[in-house]
């Protein structure tokens, strides 16, 4: 088997000579907040601590292509991310960290030719060789269908925009990783590891079978070869290293009989990981420490499938944004593995065990079966609303099994007693975001568009809406518009233009599941309040803004129509108007908005405030996110019926309140 990307052969040696060591794997930190000069003092701070590359964040304005002043990026400005709306703001980013000495990896899919434009530009005017820069762009549009939701347009002009990419850097960025397949959010969403192999080596195989007509024959094992991945690590570590291994295993047969690639190099599989946010619990979050280390470990012990580079989690993520403290702790986690122990002296632990192999070939026969449906579907583009409905209902089938307690989450439901942690007293537990950035951001913006050259910056885009038309590589129009102080919502909105807008399948069908097994009780409650308001109970799930994190959504939607409910979900991505139009137009009696991306508190405020104009405020709301207790009591205070975090796993209990706030009287808010 090839050796992982980074490794150094290990070479026989009597026991009394020292053992030739590994080089450790890329220690990472995923961050980006507030704005592009507090992120950049935060990069510098951590690359000090012993950080070796980087892993941005951007904001989810930044990821869908829209400027910070636009009407959707509301409340949503330097939140789960930094925002770069032009490349003064990438100037910023990277002010005084030199891009030809780094490896920076850009967490980025429908804009990734726009930031890597960025990149570039603020690159050259560095100084740097570009041929030298080093790095990813994730550039995975697909599992944004399936899993996060920050695509731009349909599907079919996305995969032509992540070859073109790989075409350009091809030719130019030699030593960029153009694709960073990322089944990371497909096990956020529910996948199976059989389901989270299958859907991200289709992905993978969509882009390869594409690009083939973009790149020479003789280039095009050199290409499959820069293919990297990004993936996921849950708590199941011996699952999660077998399915490292198995991962490893069908990459090389897949290069090896779908695209005939000889030099084992290029069949290596090369991933960077990032381990379960999922499973972090907002109870007892002390407990996060340990997850963490264990998930980690599925990652690096198994030399022949070791990771190419880490990034960790921070212990308070279910809480709210970490702080530098807080992401050192889980740097220090890395640096102890690779310095302290003796892990990187040996080779591979698991070849020959029999129980790992057996596992192993297991996730394989599962996986092989998964891609033979997809290919049979016409491959990962066509099997998209497939794939999504099958992440939806093995999520479900995850949370029964915690609701049931088959699965034990400990702190959550089983153990749930014990003493207070320490470590989450006082106010400045978690990090809270500049309460001001989003108005400095927007006016540095205003500036930004006051200063520029107008005509130069209508020129760069007529010509990159040529090359969205005319089938061009949109690489050299993206750049050129980069330079020339082109914005981000300008460079989507004019992709837009060309390929027009797209709403993704959200994978709960209107019909009830067969999963209604110990719904009695509360299908009787819904049946009843139904025949007290004369019609069935109906409840608009809703997404305002730009988050695209759906999962809790689909399971709140799919529940509460197997509990009987008439449910109104249609997806992410509206506007709290929009959102008051749906409840008006469908008659609704409950609204839920589901919102993960910290921006809670502007963005129900505006939904209540526009159901007041609308004559609509006697129609409940509840809330659910990663909200803070001091949030929560503000949400209250304007009026919000319920308040749920990550720690109310129990759906039906949910349903059960959904079900008394339809029935209470209306209250005004304080």
């Amino acid at each position: 088997m090839a050796h992982p990307a980074g490794a150094t052969p290990m070479t026989a040696t009597p026991e009394t000579e020292t053992p030739q060591k590994d080089r450790p794997w890329l220690f990472r930190t995923y961050a980006g907040h507030s704005t592009a000069k507090a992120s950049n003092a935060l990069y510098r701070g951590n690359l000090a601590k012993g950080q070796t590359g980087l892993s941005v964040a951007f904001d989810l304005p930044t990821q869908t292509g829209y400027d910070s002043d636009h009407e959707l990026a509301k409340g949503e400005v330097g939140k789960v991310g930094v925002p770069v709306a032009h490349l003064g703001d990438m100037r910023t980013l990277f002010a005084e960290i030199p891009l030809e000495q780094m490896n920076t990896s850009m967490t980025i899919n429908a804009t990734a030719p726009w930031l890597l434009a960025l990149y570039i530009a603020v690159a050259e005017e560095q100084g740097a060789d570009v041929a030298a820069l080093q790095g990813t762009v994730q550039n995975d549009i697909i599992k944004e269908y399936l899993s996060r939701g920050t695509y731009i347009c349909p599907p079919e002009p996305s995969l032509r925009m992540i070859t073109d990419v790989a075409a350009y850097t091809r030719e130019h960025l030699p030593k960029w990783n153009p694709m960073n397949v990322c089944s990371y959010h497909l096990q956020e969403a529910g996948a199976t590891p059989d389901q989270e192999l299958a859907f991200a080596l289709a992905t993978a195989t969509a882009v390869l079978d594409d690009l083939k007509g973009k790149v020479s024959a003789e280039d095009f094992p050199e290409m499959v070869g820069r293919i990297s991945f990004f993936v996921n690590a849950g708590i199941r570590f011996v699952t999660e290293l077998c399915k490292m291994r198995a991962f490893t295993e069908l990459w090389d047969e897949i290069c090896r009989e779908r695209y005939c690639v000889e030099d084992p190099k290029y069949r290596r599989f090369r991933y960077g990981v990032q381990v379960n946010s999922l499973g972090l619990t907002e109870q007892q979050p002390e407990n996060n420490v340990y997850r963490i280390l264990l998930e980690m470990l599925a990652v690096t012990l198994s030399r022949n499938a070791r990771a190419r580079a880490v990034q960790l989690p921070a212990w308070n993520e279910a809480l709210g944004l970490p702080r530098p403290w807080d992401q050192q702790w889980s740097l220090r986690m890395q640096q102890i593995l690779a310095y302290e122990t003796d892990l990187l002296e040996y080779g591979d632990l698991f070849d020959g065990n029999p129980v790992i192999a057996a596992k192993v070939e297991a996730l394989k026969d599962g996986a092989r079966a998964e891609l033979a449906t997809i290919d049979a579907m016409g491959g990962a583009v066509k099997a998209i609303e497939h794939m999504k409905a099958r992440l939806v209902e093995s999520n479900a089938a995850r949370i029964a099994a915690i609701e049931g307690g088959e699965t034990v989450v400990v702190g959550v439901n089983r153990f749930t007693g014990g003493e207070a942690s320490p470590l989450t007293a006082g106010p400045d537990a978690i990090m809270v975001a500049d309460k001001d950035a989003e108005a400095d951001q927007v006016a540095r913006l205003a500036a930004w568009r006051a200063g520029r050259d107008g005509a130069a910056v209508q020129s760069a885009l007529d010509a990159l809406r040529k090359a969205a038309r005319d089938g061009s590589n949109i690489m050299p129009a993206s750049i050129a518009a980069a330079k020339a102080g082109v914005t981000t919502g300008e460079w989507g909105d004019t992709i837009r233009a060309a390929f027009g807008q797209y709403r993704g399948p959200t994978g709960v069908s209107r019909h009830p599941s067969n999963r209604t097994e110990g719904l009695d009780r509360i299908r009787a409650e819904v049946d009843a309040v139904s025949a007290r308001l004369g019609r069935r109970l109906t409840f608009l799930v809703g997404k305002p803004g730009l988050d695209g994190h759906s999962n809790g959504a689909e399971q709140i939607a799919a529940r509460a129509r197997d509990c009987g409910m008439e449910i109104r979900y249609d997806g992410i991505r509206f506007t709290p108007s929009e959102i008051v139009a749906a409840a008006r137009d469908g008659n609704v009696h409950v609204i839920g908005l589901s919102i993960l991306s910290g921006s809670h508190v502007p963005l129900v405020a505006e939904v209540l405030a526009q159901l007041r104009e609308e004559g609509l405020d006697h129609i409940p709301v509840v809330a659910g996110g990663i909200i803070p207790d001091a949030d929560a009591a503000e949400l209250l205070a304007m009026g919000v019926a319920r308040i749920y975090t990550p720690k109310d796993f129990d759906l039906t209990k949910i349903m059960h309140d959904i079900v008394e706030v339809a029935s209470a009287p209306p209250v005004a808010a304080q």
